[in-house]
């Protein structure tokens, strides 16, 4: 996507790269990622310019006459468009587009990979609450866009819900198959996404010049590798570590998920490595916490005082408050933990993980071992979700929008 005319930058856009999270900047010199060129940096903030033309273009028609035409998309995909034959070029254009396999898709890769991220079980969880989600607070440009859609009044408890039920769907075996349940809540989240970037800049105190596009290009891929591959490449820190072609599957499901998400060809990562080096250098482009970055993550950090536990729920409140801010400040850094606006705490719960994980890691590599630990991880997952007290209905943390 290279710009044919200049493009004018949004001011969020750091004149010059940003520091990363100290777990980020670990990564980037052990395997030697490069940093972003002149240029690289540049493009980052031109896409904070574009959003997902085919789906903001089908959304646009769809609103012209919502009351016939969401039912039709609804159907298409729920079923897939060859069951609604009435279905307008509009919206067979974009579903057979989206249906079609690409040659490089590998359905045994995308699967290996699912069991990967499963076996992390509720400690993936927390990785990705704790590094990936609140980290994703410093990028004070997302922020934006998510306080104009009731992230404060909904609550980020909610939100990690329904980010969390998302990650569930993508990872199920076959979930990203054409009507797998990844497949529609992927698409589900791409049809919100595209609902919310027509709601937000129809609002008065949105300033295009200053923050771009809403849920951008940019954006959506670092919230992809950030979604995905933070939490199994931070996962290492716990002592889950993974053979290198488990790493390589993860990588390509990400992929896959991308494609369907509306990510930018140019965003999609062909292996892990390359995963994490969009991770790094979108990082060092959108990690400029503000006002929001507080905002945002201060509810969060109390979050844990209100799950349900059937026992001793008092005191199990406040060890979980604890084990979680012990695993952002892990990785995060006290320096990122004041940006923000939530109390650092010692590392207590990584140090007392990491021997278990080991001897796990070692067992998971024997015959049978990732698939019997990615049932273990699908109850420990199960039963986190069932601690959050949260009904994950996808979407409805954008409470502000209609979709």
């Amino acid at each position: 996507m290279t710009a044919t005319t200049p493009v004018k930058v949004p001011a969020r856009h750091p004149e010059s790269p940003r520091r990363v999270p100290p777990g980020i900047a670990m990564v980037s010199r052990f395997l030697r990622l490069s940093e972003p060129t002149e240029a690289e940096f540049r493009r980052f903030g031109e896409l904070l310019t574009v959003g997902d033309p085919p789906m903001d273009e089908l959304v646009d028609w769809i609103c012209q006459d919502k009351s016939v035409r969401k039912p039709l998309f609804d159907r298409a995909l729920a079923d897939g468009i060859a069951t609604v034959p009435e279905a307008p070029s509009e919206l067979r254009t974009f579903f057979e587009d989206i249906e079609s396999i690409p040659d490089w898709a590998d359905w045994d890769k995308i699967l290996v990979g699912g069991q990967l991220m499963r076996s992390g079980g509720a400690d993936g969880f927390s990785v990705a609450r704790d590094v990936a989600l609140m980290g994703g607070y410093l990028f004070s440009g997302f922020n934006q866009t998510l306080l104009r859609t009731g992230a404060l009044e909904k609550g980020s408890n909610k939100r990690f819900a329904e980010t969390s039920q998302w990650a569930l769907d993508v990872i199920v075996p076959d979930g990203l198959r054409p009507g797998g349940v990844g497949y529609r809540s992927t698409l589900h989240v791409r049809f919100i996404h595209s609902m919310v970037r027509r709601h937000v800049m129809s609002l008065p105190d949105w300033d295009f010049a200053a923050y771009g596009l809403p849920i951008n290009q940019t954006d959506m891929a670092a919230t992809l590798v950030g979604a995905l591959i933070a939490p199994v490449a931070t996962g290492t820190g716990l002592g889950m570590l993974s053979h290198p072609r488990e790493y390589e599957a993860a990588a390509h499901l990400t992929r896959y998920v991308g494609r369907l998400m509306g990510v930018h060809d140019d965003f999609l990562p062909h292996s892990f490595r390359d995963s994490l080096r969009i991770l790094f250098q979108t990082s060092r482009a959108l990690s400029t916490p503000d006002e929001t970055s507080r905002a945002l993550a201060q509810p969060m950090a109390d979050d844990p005082l209100v799950w349900h536990y059937a026992h001793l729920s008092g005191i199990r409140r406040r060890i979980a408050r604890s084990q979680h801010l012990s695993i952002a400040t892990a990785y995060l850094g006290r320096a990122a933990m004041r940006e923000l606006g939530v109390p650092s705490a010692i590392p207590w719960y990584p140090a007392l993980r990491i021997p278990f994980h080991l001897v796990e890691s070692a067992i998971n590599q024997l015959p049978g071992g990732r698939e019997r630990a990615a049932r273990r991880g699908d109850r420990s997952q199960a039963k986190f979700m069932r601690m959050l007290n949260e009904e994950a209905a996808i979407g409805h943390s954008a409470q502000h929008v209609t979709a």
